[in-house]
């Protein structure tokens, strides 16, 4: 399953302007929050969680919170995603990819993942 998000730099920046640190923390947990350098990367790791609740079919909400995706990174700088024990098990899921990218005012994000068929498990 693939999913892609795409968020304008600009309404992050606004957000966190209006909110401050708990703008991030609607979304981001304390140690995501230490990864972030600007606004800019907040925005690649909104669009990060985004474009993963896609991939899985259901988008933000009862089914998948922001809270149940998390981003780290590797010692290269990659970005990647460990997921609730809830998401892996009610989604089967065996595996996950995440780019973000940035351009401009933009940020995207794509998540690919990978998922046991219902009737292999």
């Amino acid at each position: 399953m693939i999913g892609i998000d795409l968020i304008k730099t600009s309404r992050m920046n606004l957000f966190i302007e209006r909110f401050g640190e708990k703008a991030l923390l609607k979304f981001l947990s304390k140690e995501e929050i230490k990864l972030v350098k600007n606004y800019k990367t907040a925005s690649g790791f909104w669009a990060a969680k985004e474009a993963c609740s896609k991939a899985l079919g259901v988008g933000i909400g009862s089914k998948c919170s922001f809270h149940d995706i998390a981003i780290y990174k590797t010692s290269n700088g990659a970005p990647k995603l460990k997921l609730s024990e809830k998401l892996l098990n009610n989604f089967n899921i065996l595996d996950s990819s995440l780019s973000i990218t940035h351009d401009g005012d933009y940020a995207i994000a794509v998540v690919a993942i990978e998922s046991a068929p219902a009737d292999k498990i």
